[in-house]
């Protein structure tokens, strides 16, 4: 339980005990298995664009062909290229709630991936840096409502006892474009033409290619169904897809009765103004808060100087050949994918709160310990204490996985109701693309002028966000997403509701009754 706010109140677990009861794994359930395979091109692919984009500008800084050809740009130019995405997704973010609701999660990601194409394709021909500067703001302009509906669709498609490991996965999917980016860059790095740099920019697209392939065959949220007046086709997705265990068909009417009347509250509740809600009361104010400073952390970190600026950070203990740097870029990279994965199968298990203090504790002494042995190394000039700073860049990956990678689009799906949960998301992403913008402009200017020094800055940061994470964030634990949807509202809310979920079922009951009623009368006259 999180020390200030209210505490959080969790709707009666009955949807949870039948999940938890439910003892077939997934693989053994054609129509789940199918979901999530499909799911992974549809929906974790979206972050295989993000892991390309950040390790591919990470690589290119150490690129001969690239540097020459945009005029050695220095460490502001080099910001504004990197920030230029983030200024793009800035841009953007204001109208993801109002076309998510429009279009839907698939026709959105859809969406994304046609305008991510492009800029990958603008970025792969550019002539000029103004040319580059706008391919890197298309590009941004795209990719948050990819990740918004991806993340969300994840949550909402997935069945209850999978679904925190699927959103899980969806951060741990990063590495995966940066592995092939990082990789691709290696390869290409020593060539003298500009393929050496536009080959990666256009492979940026491939990521895009998987979504306008695939999303054919992947449905669509019940949950969106639902709030356009269109149950049937809602129950029918749940029913293919979340009815293959023992007490299937009754998970299942209880799921959707727990999504319309979930739904229906949230309609009552809701202003007309879309984001008019952030401010609506003290429930929805502590949510939108959580999400935003979530934004902040998972950037401000520190490991924006590792995914961004690499080659500066390595440059300060010593580590200038480009072969070297690119060398440690790939290795950190598919390190970082190696522990993410069993990370993200293993921490949604444990509480939440937990795994976030164990994460931001952990990155806090890795960051002391790496900004000492990088002040020896300035200080006496010692080879040596390049050593420690390679090994802390390492072990630095797991400790940041285990809460901000693992579990920050999991916690942000557990923690908003449906109709607020595209708004939550991009609020989320609005403080990502300023940390991240701020990060990659002023980042390499203060490496440049305060080297070592400015580790201090998130030394003292991360100290911020332990005491944050303590307490501000609730637990939301092992419950389902319609359990969780009215925590902070009190008891009075939770009991409208379920009293709505009790009135949907015995209609279905007296409906059921009804039928079979009308059958018996009907085989009797046969008869």
């Amino acid at each position: 339980m999180a020390i200030l706010g209210a505490k959080e109140e969790h709707a009666d677990p009955r949807l949870t005990r039948i999940a938890q009861a439910d003892k077939i794994k997934w693989y053994k359930k054609p129509n789940l298995r199918f979901l999530y395979l499909i799911l992974i091109p549809t929906a974790l692919g979206v972050e295989w664009t993000s892991g390309f984009d950040s390790s591919m500008m990470n690589s290119l800084q150490a690129v001969k062909s690239w540097t020459d050809y945009f005029d050695n740009p220095t460490s502001s130019r080099l910001g504004l290229l990197n920030a230029m995405y983030s200024l793009g997704a800035l841009m953007a973010i204001p109208f993801i709630p109002t076309t998510s609701q429009f279009l839907g999660r698939r026709r959105t990601i859809l969406l994304a991936s046609l305008i991510m194409s492009l800029g990958a394709g603008l970025q792969a021909g550019a002539q000029n840096q103004d040319m580059f500067l706008a391919s890197r703001w298309v590009l941004g302009f795209g990719i948050p409502f990819a990740i918004v509906n991806a993340s969300a669709l994840l949550g909402e498609l997935s069945y209850a006892n999978e679904r925190p490991i699927m959103t899980s996965l969806f951060n741990a999917s990063w590495f995966v474009g940066a592995i092939v980016a990082a990789g691709t860059t290696y390869g290409t790095f020593q060539m003298t033409s500009t393929w050496a740099w536009r080959l990666p920019s256009l492979l940026q697209l491939v990521p895009s290619a998987f979504q306008l392939t695939f999303m054919h065959w992947c449905p669509e949220s019940p949950r969106w169904l639902v709030s356009k007046d269109r149950g049937d086709e809602a129950f029918a997705v749940l029913q293919k897809y979340h009815s293959e265990g023992p007490d299937g068909e009754e998970f299942v009417k209880l799921e959707f009765a727990q999504i319309q009347s979930t739904i229906a509250q949230e309609r009552e509740l809701e202003s007309r103004f879309v984001w008019a809600d952030v401010f609506r009361d003290a429930a929805m104010r502590r949510r939108f808060l959580i999400a935003a400073v979530m934004g902040f952390f998972t950037q401000w970190s520190g490991n924006g100087l590792l995914s961004f600026y690499m080659k500066k950070i390595l440059a300060l203990v010593g580590i200038t050949d480009n072969r070297t740097v690119q060398q440690i870029i790939l290795s950190n990279t598919c390190w970082g994918f190696i522990n993410a994965v069993p990370i993200a199968l293993i921490a949604p298990r444990f509480p939440r709160r937990t795994m976030f203090l164990t994460c931001t504790i952990g990155t806090a002494a890795i960051y002391t310990v790496w900004t000492i042995a990088s002040a020896r190394f300035a200080i006496d000039n010692t080879p040596a204490a390049a050593i420690p700073v390679l090994v802390f860049i390492y072990v630095y990956s797991p400790f940041y996985n285990i809460g901000w990678n693992a579990l920050a689009y999991t916690y942000l799906v557990e923690l908003f109701p449906y109709s607020q949960r595209s708004k939550g998301i991009a609020v989320e992403q609005l403080t990502v693309r300023f940390a991240v913008f701020f990060n990659t402009y002023v980042n390499p200017v203060a490496l440049d002028s305060i080297g070592w020094k400015y580790y201090i800055v998130y030394c003292v940061w991360i100290l911020v966000e332990i005491v944050t994470v303590y307490l501000l964030f609730p637990e939301t634990h092992n419950r389902t997403l319609e359990e969780l949807s009215f925590m902070f509202e009190g008891k009075e809310v939770q009991d409208k509701v379920q009293k709505n979920v009790d009135k949907v079922l015995n209609i279905e009951l007296e409906n059921a009754g009804t039928a079979s009623g009308t059958d018996n009368k009907t085989a009797e006259r046969r008869a």
